[in-house]
């Protein structure tokens, strides 16, 4: 009897266990596409950006004469005014490219470096990795004294060697004492504060021409980039981003419940730190060392599509290389054209454009709003 009183209870609760599992389903599968069409979006503005980018600047071009040059590199029959041509392939177009590929670069680096770290404040840039560029940058400016090339490929690889050395002292320091979040954050700020330091004691020396030339480095600009820079940076990019997104699941249970927790779950910690460290610093590296130091991307992008698209990493990271794009485009098409012929550096359009969005957002979130 205790029975058939009981069974129809046992029936109802599977009904409504199965009820609540279609449920979370179907929210989940919500929850996804609304990811998917942020991304999306983003994408499109981007293309949107990068089109008007092209065609404006102190020579315009219209939307007809950007198609015609494109066509006539790769279609026979089509012909374009020489200067359209030059203008799009020579100008336009490699400070496009660049734009993309160095935001999608330093905007990843600087979500991957907030996650190992669960430090909010931290971008590539906290490793000591700009000041040491500049170390390096000078010193060839200064005195010629370098390791690798000749001339500006000098002054790049001399900046992108010493960015390294940064990030391999960063790393040992922080092997000796465990690679911790603190340990990273703490060696990156002492050597960025020495680094400093001895790039402004170069400087304090320079003559004024030479002078000139250290802090014109040091404002980060595209004018100049060739497609065999671009292709060295795209290269770098593009081989590590797909390891970046691999750990992002790994990174979710880091940022959500903790080393120790998360090494319960079967994650090698350590191993994702260390690998997320190298990449990040190797990235940043590589982009500063051709175009000087725009530090603000890094630390930026990644609270506004937090902002956005919440915490989760499988979203995040592709969210943040959308918003450093466009943020990289969208401040160089404003540096070339706000006072046209004048080009302002990008690292201060950049600062002028981030700052007030990272302030709204730091005032209307909540203060842990990162992890989530």
């Amino acid at each position: 009897m205790a029975r058939r009183v009981c069974l129809p209870r046992i029936l109802r609760r599977q009904r409504t266990v199965k009820a609540s599992a279609g449920d979370i389903k179907k929210q989940y599968s919500k929850f996804v596409k609304r990811k998917m069409l942020f991304l999306l979006l983003g994408i499109f503005l981007l293309l949107i950006i990068s089109l008007v980018a092209v065609c404006a600047g102190s020579a315009d071009l219209s939307f007809t004469d950007v198609l015609t040059a494109l066509a006539a590199r790769f279609l026979p029959g089509v012909e374009a005014p020489q200067f359209n041509d030059a203008v799009l392939w020579n100008l336009r177009l490699p400070r496009i490219i660049m734009g993309v590929v160095a935001g999608i670069g330093l905007a990843i680096s600087g979500t991957q470096m907030q996650g190992i770290t669960r430090n909010p404040l931290v971008s590539p840039f906290t490793l000591g990795i700009s000041s040491a560029a500049a170390l390096g940058a000078s010193l060839i400016i200064m005195f010629g004294i370098g390791f690798a090339g000749t001339g500006t490929l000098l002054i790049i690889g001399n900046a992108f060697l010493f960015a390294m050395l940064s990030t391999l002292i960063v790393f040992g320091l922080s092997k000796l004492k465990g690679a911790s979040p603190e340990t990273l954050i703490l060696a990156g700020i002492a050597l960025s504060y020495f680094f400093g330091a001895l790039t402004s004691i170069v400087q304090f020396f320079a003559p004024e021409q030479t002078l000139m030339a250290m802090v014109h480095w040091t404002f980060g600009t595209f004018t100049g980039v060739t497609w065999g820079e671009i292709g060295i940076v795209a290269l770098v990019v593009a081989l590590c981003v797909p390891i970046f997104l691999k750990y992002s699941w790994d990174l979710n249970a880091m940022v959500s419940i903790g080393d120790e927790t998360a090494k319960g779950l079967g994650v090698n910690t350590q191993r994702v730190r260390s690998v997320s460290l190298v990449l990040s610093a190797f990235i940043t590296a590589t982009v500063i060392s051709f175009t000087g130091i725009i530090g603000f991307v890094g630390l930026v992008a990644p609270h506004i599509t937090r902002y956005l698209v919440g915490g989760d990493h499988r979203f995040l990271l592709p969210g943040s290389c959308i918003i450093g794009a466009i943020l990289m485009v969208g401040a160089d098409t404003i540096g070339r054209t706000i006072a046209s012929p004048i080009i302002f550096p990008i690292s201060i359009v950049v600062s002028f454009l981030g700052v007030p969005l990272f302030l709204y957002i730091m005032l209307t979130r909540k203060q842990d709003y990162w992890r989530k």
